[in-house]
């Protein structure tokens, strides 16, 4: 049962659990309109201490779409944390007012401590470059719904490796499902992060690293495609010679399998040209869909609606 469990780490969830929200995900997709009145009289608080567009528009329309209704902040400095009041606190004052607390720190762990003061479940929105489960469970079912599967395939894992939570968490994750493997195709300045790869060398994950994408482009079944975010860099001139290190364009995707996807967990900037939008093997846009409908099935499960 995830009644009443938080959700901050993907590896929190055994691949049973997870396939149970992709069950129910599916359920909804088939038959939205059963499901429009389930969570009437439940409230979701969105505590937004760094910017998101899709991340809280898709959690606060996945309550809405459920019958609830929502509140909360997408700006930390209209809160009382500009009067310097703790998570701890917050947490604690919100819980008395919502049943389930959607939140977005830039500080990697501010969620975890969130969870151990909260009386309600509390899901990580996205914690600095570390975690990012709801995304990973939206491209987890991105995957099987299209591909038709989780297991067995070969995923290229292109951009900012470095500070990509997005890119960390869908690692975890697809290496629980038998047979799969991940190519790293960044600039040494972006290649993943030191605790990544040991991670990934303890659990004998199949993985190579490149710097280049169109020599390998031909052999993947899933291109997973990020951005290099100006956010996480100290030095503009850094980020100004690496922001264009990989353009997904026509020339590059003609090399790719016909059934390749391109997946990307948006915003994007100019690593995907828009020509490709219109490619069949463009998927980032119901991505963003399935996005929505695996967010109404896990707080379904948090707050145990049957």
């Amino acid at each position: 049962m995830l009644k009443g469990r938080h959700l901050i780490d993907i590896m929190d969830f055994s691949v049973e659990e997870m396939n149970e929200i992709f069950e129910l995900a599916h359920e909804i997709i088939l038959r939205r309109e059963q499901f429009s009145h389930v969570c009437e009289g439940k409230l979701l608080a969105t505590l937004f201490y760094e910017p998101s567009t899709r991340t809280r528009l898709s959690f606060e329309s996945a309550m809405i779409r459920l019958g609830g209704k929502v509140i909360g902040f997408s700006d930390a400095g209209s809160s009382s944390v500009s009067k310097g009041e703790s998570i701890a606190d917050t947490i604690r004052v919100v819980g008395c007012y919502a049943d389930i607390i959607a939140m977005r720190h830039p500080k990697e762990g501010a969620p975890k401590v969130a969870s151990m003061y909260s009386p309600v479940p509390v899901i990580n929105a996205g914690d600095g470059g570390h975690q990012h489960p709801t995304q990973t469970l939206a491209d987890l079912l991105t995957i099987k719904s299209i591909k038709g599967t989780l297991s067995n395939l070969k995923i290229g894992c292109c951009g900012d490796l470095k500070f990509g939570r997005t890119v960390h968490s869908l690692i975890k994750a697809m290496s629980r499902y038998e047979g799969n493997s991940f190519v790293l195709i960044s600039p040494k300045e972006l290649k993943i992060p030191d605790y990544t790869r040991k991670e990934m060398d303890n659990k004998n994950i199949d993985y190579s690293e490149t710097d280049n994408l169109e020599d390998i482009i031909s052999s993947l079944d899933i291109l997973y495609m990020t951005r290099v975010q100006k956010e996480r860099f100290f030095n503009e001139e850094d980020y100004i010679r690496l922001r264009d290190s990989y353009i997904l364009d026509k020339g590059k995707i003609s090399r790719a399998r016909k059934d390749m996807i391109v997946l990307h967990p948006l915003p994007r900037v100019n690593e995907i040209s828009y020509e490709i939008d219109s490619d069949p093997r463009a998927c980032y846009f119901k991505q963003v869909k399935y996005g929505m409908y695996v967010r109404m099935a896990l707080m379904m499960k948090l707050l145990g609606i049957q």
